[in-house]
């Protein structure tokens, strides 16, 4: 979680929003209870951590696909009664589904952030790179991608393939990185994807 300082010097937390990925409004379908005993959820990935999400919903609650809602520090109690994190063995098939537009639309809103990933990516270990973690991104297209930085940063995807031959697709190698982070729980390291 992100914290800024405000003019009196008081610690503030970021407001923190997630992506609904789907609406279940007679709630988990594997749920055995009557039906007026279970709640409505929504799942969702967070935006700044990626962490997916399920949502236990109040019961007037207005909610739909791809909508932004509020998780955090404060969730938006006319909407959430409660939030929990999840696998993404976890999440519905329409979750699942809707979770590569979400991850994509989430790059779109903050393009410098994920810029920056090539800008500032560090060595892990004597032998592997952090941009190596890339899809794709072996020794010889990190090295470009070192020395063109070493020349300025990058400003835009767009700034980036055209400065580093070979890498054509940047924002879609980094929205395969965090799927891939997502679906595998297993993975040593990781770059986007991280438990609040």
């Amino acid at each position: 979680m992100s914290h800024s300082e405000s003019d009196d010097g008081d610690s503030e937390v970021a407001t923190r929003y997630a992506v609904v990925l789907d609406y279940l409004p007679r709630g988990r379908p594997d749920d055995s209870r009557p039906q007026y005993q279970k709640d409505a959820i929504a799942y969702a990935v967070a935006e700044d951590s990626f962490e997916l999400l399920e949502l236990t919903l109040a019961d007037e609650a207005d909610i739909g696909v791809v909508d932004r809602v509020v998780i955090g520090p404060d969730p938006d109690d006319e909407i959430i009664e409660s939030v929990s994190s999840i696998t993404f063995d976890g999440l519905s098939r329409s979750a699942v589904s809707e979770l590569e537009y979400a991850v994509d639309a989430i790059i779109e809103a903050d393009e410098q952030r994920f810029v920056d990933v090539y800008n500032d990516a560090q060595p892990i270990s004597l032998r592997l790179h952090q941009l190596n973690l890339l899809p794709g991104i072996g020794k010889k297209l990190r090295n470009k991608i070192l020395d063109e930085r070493k020349r300025g940063p990058f400003e835009s995807f767009e700034e980036i393939s055209e400065r580093v031959g070979g890498l054509h697709r940047p924002k879609e190698v980094i929205a395969e990185r965090i799927l891939e982070e997502l679906r595998d729980d297993e993975l040593k390291y990781k770059i986007f994807v991280r438990p609040s």
